[in-house]
């Protein structure tokens, strides 16, 4: 018996025709690309470190896996993007996204805030202006150099939005509402100084008794020659090390002193922030400086807008014009400002190479991508055939 005798008969109906194998492929390459888009801007995404700012705590080489999710995804801002290109295209050097569409700042929730000696990845916050030509040089230092009318016309200035900024990645020493200073070379975080971690560097002057040195033994120590070790005179070296591994070398027979290397206080540095020719200031000393908080209220005068008029300005995006002794903000008279995000203060373990929040301020948190897990791949480009690979760094975790 026909039980689907209600059923109208199409007469009409076709059997559906088979995919060709060729739109398989291209069905399976689109369903990749948006599963891999929506991991790594949701949840993890993997990254390099290409300078030596955060030796030994990582190394050039280092791959690492980065966390969307333990500070909370950032909803993409420029949503507008060729898959897996950051700014720019691979291989025409154009611009790989389109900035016709901007969306505002916000983030979902996430399982931590960020903590003091986290390492975080963000977007380089003087990143806002580039010159194409020379892509990994601060544009506003060289501002402050030539001017900017030479600039201007030898290079080809863009603009780039928060997230197609440069990634950086760095230590956080500071979280908003914290007091920071540095004296010689020493953090102190609320007053409380804070000692550099064991992987933390610093550059000493070590001056041995004797010209005639083996320095075999100091590859033993885990010293790189050819990059820690400078000769300054006959017998004083420069050493770029550890405090561990200084301890080590004060105690060979043939070593004479070892010194810590800061720069005096009271001496300016030109490029230190907050660029205040009031401030005598220096990497190894400068502050007391106080963070940004989201509902802080400072006053604006003399002292204070140079350490947050680029704040107030840029990353909050006021309109701000000084108007004889006062200033206004938006076209309104203002005596204060109320911040309207958290603001970190970033520093690199390699205390005397490191381009960090010394020299360009605070981080707002909508430049925050995310917190370094793990070192899924260590590659060490001078490494021998069967060494290029550091396998004792793999799947390590970053403390």
């Amino acid at each position: 018996m026909n039980w689907k005798f209600w059923q109208k008969e199409n007469k009409d109906t076709k059997p559906k025709k088979k995919k060709s194998r060729s739109r398989e492929w291209v069905d399976a390459i689109l369903f990749a690309v948006i599963a891999a888009t929506i991991i790594r801007v949701f949840f993890i995404e993997a990254y390099t470190i290409p300078t030596g700012s955060m030796e030994r705590s990582l190394l050039i080489g280092d791959f690492l896996f980065v966390s969307k999710v333990n500070y909370g995804p950032r909803v993409p801002m420029t949503p507008v993007a060729f898959p897996f290109a950051h700014h720019t295209m691979p291989l025409t050097g154009t611009k790989a996204y389109w900035d016709g569409v901007q969306w505002k700042y916000r983030r979902l929730p996430g399982l931590s805030e960020i903590k003091r000696n986290d390492v975080v990845v963000f977007n380089y916050p003087q990143g806002d202006t580039v010159a194409l030509e020379i892509q990994d040089v601060d544009y506003y230092k060289m501002v402050r150099s030539e001017g900017w009318d030479a600039i201007n016309k030898h290079y080809t200035v863009v603009s780039r939005p928060v997230d197609k900024r440069e990634n950086y990645i760095k230590r956080c020493i500071g979280i908003a509402g914290d007091v920071i200073s540095m004296k010689d070379g020493l953090v102190s975080v609320n007053g409380k100084p804070e000692k550099l971690k064991s992987t933390g560097q610093m550059t000493y002057a070590v001056t041995f008794k004797t010209a005639d040195i083996n320095f075999s033994v100091f590859e033993d120590l885990g010293f790189n020659i050819s990059e820690d070790i400078n000769q300054s005179s006959p017998n004083t070296y420069s050493f770029t090390g550890t405090e561990p591994m200084m301890d080590k070398v004060s105690k060979l027979d043939f070593v004479q002193s070892v010194k810590e290397v800061t720069q005096p206080e009271g001496y300016q540095e030109k490029d230190v922030f907050p660029f205040d020719p009031k401030r005598n200031w220096n990497a190894d000393n400068f502050g007391p400086i106080l963070i940004p908080k989201k509902g802080m209220t400072v006053q604006l005068d003399s002292a204070s807008m140079p350490l947050y008029e680029r704040s107030i300005r840029i990353y909050e995006g006021n309109k701000l014009e000084k108007a004889g002794t006062g200033w206004l903000i938006n076209g309104k008279p203002a005596t204060s400002y109320t911040f309207k995000m958290d603001y970190y203060w970033m520093m690199g373990d390699n205390r005397h190479n490191s381009l960090d929040s010394r020299y360009w301020g605070f981080v707002p948190e909508d430049h925050i991508v995310g917190k370094a897990l793990f070192i899924w791949m260590s590659y060490n480009t001078n490494g021998s055939f069967f060494n290029k690979i550091r396998w004792n760094r793999l799947l390590r975790g970053i403390n």
